[in-house]
């Protein structure tokens, strides 16, 4: 199956999933590129959303300060392979890059990835914007974010934070992108406060 090359086709997606098994309703999660897909969902299934969490990721792919241009990671993809580059990808997500005892196990998973599903990820991401929908996100929303992250920097999470109603955020310290891998009890302390 090839994979979508926008964030719109990621969400329809999932939403099409959803149907088939006939979840009507759904608290969201979206970490990273599933923050921007879980937003996209937003938009387009307002009613079946209760409660959203945004982790580590932004309204836009635009992302000034990321560890490196998307330019130079597609050129890295394609010079370097897919395992290459995505154990040097999953190696920004954490405080210690590549020493991190759990390193290992993301790069594993993202190591799976074909060249064409890369490619189109990072076409999908850098594409798309949903900055102008944030105020319409009324649902209770809570944005999350490791201090140390190095792909979503702070003015990213600051738009979500002041721009979506009444959203509440979590800054965790001592950790980067992966926060949940890096601070399991803490990330989980803080998502499950939130869902209950």
């Amino acid at each position: 199956m090839k994979a979508p090359d926008r964030i719109t086709g990621f969400a329809e997606f999932v939403l099409d999933h959803l149907v088939q098994r006939d979840i009507g309703s759904f608290d969201l999660l979206g970490h990273s590129m599933g923050g921007m897909i879980v937003q996209e969902m937003m938009t387009l299934a307002p009613e079946s959303i209760q409660r959203l969490v945004l982790y580590g990721t932004a309204s836009t792919g635009n992302l000034p300060g990321r560890f490196e241009t998307f330019e130079t990671s597609r050129r890295r993809v394609t010079t370097d392979g897919v395992v290459a580059s995505a154990r040097r990808i999953s190696a920004t997500w954490f405080l210690e890059y590549d020493r991190s005892a759990q390193f290992d196990n993301c790069a594993r998973l993202a190591e799976e990835s074909s060249p064409q599903a890369l490619m189109a990820a990072l076409d999908a991401i850098e594409s798309w914007d949903q900055t102008k929908n944030l105020s319409q996100i009324n649902n209770p929303t809570l944005v999350v974010w490791g201090e140390a992250d190095r792909t979503y920097r702070w003015p990213n999470i600051e738009k979500l934070w002041t721009t979506i109603p009444d959203a509440s955020l979590a800054v965790l310290p001592g950790c980067s992108h992966a926060a949940h891998m890096e601070k399991p009890e803490l990330f989980n302390a803080v998502v499950n406060d939130f869902l209950q």
